[in-house]
């Protein structure tokens, strides 16, 4: 775990911790999203930004939505939607995107990638789970790494417990594959 590249994220403390591997990786492409999304804002004249991803796009996703609330003018509005998402920081990072950041993170069924990086390694995912059950229903997992047996913490309390095909959907029908 590592802290945020000043130049990029003004402003955000050091306290903050994401995953190294995470954050190169958003580094490495910040410049052409920010200039892609501010052309297709001029474009066609938009006051909104959604972001989507899944799996290490869903990380990547979420690492933008702090970054681009940081360059783009005030008054966008954000909102991020992100399926299969895996850990990306720690108890800061997590308290900060639940202060700041309007979330919606899905998981299906006992997918095993939103339980890693491990707990045990300082990692902790931010409130805004919506967990797809055995049952088709939808259940809001209010909170930081829900323990409730209907959210993804306590219905895969492990990777070996998880099943790996679960994590590409179907998401409202949709598979997602990597």
């Amino acid at each position: 775990m590592g802290g945020l590249d000043s130049s990029l994220y003004p402003g955000i403390s050091p306290d903050i911790q994401v995953h190294s591997g995470f954050r190169d990786d958003q580094a490495r492409t910040a410049s052409e999203i920010l200039q892609g999304v501010q052309t297709a804002m001029s474009k066609f004249g938009a006051s909104s930004v959604t972001l989507v991803g899944h799996s290490l796009g869903a990380a990547l996703s979420l690492l933008d939505s702090i970054y681009l609330p940081l360059q783009l003018p005030s008054g966008t509005t954000f909102q991020t939607i992100l399926y299969g998402l895996p850990r990306v920081g720690n108890q800061a990072f997590a308290n900060y995107v639940d202060a700041n950041i309007h979330l919606t993170h899905i998981n299906n069924l006992k997918d095993p990638v939103p339980i890693i990086p491990k707990k045990s390694f300082g990692y902790v995912n931010p409130s805004g789970e919506v967990h797809i059950r055995e049952t088709g229903g939808w259940a809001a997992c209010p909170g930081q790494d829900n323990p409730s047996t209907k959210c993804i913490v306590g219905d895969v309390p492990n990777v070996i417990m998880g099943d790996v095909p679960n994590h590409y959907g179907p998401y409202n029908g949709i598979e997602m594959y990597c």
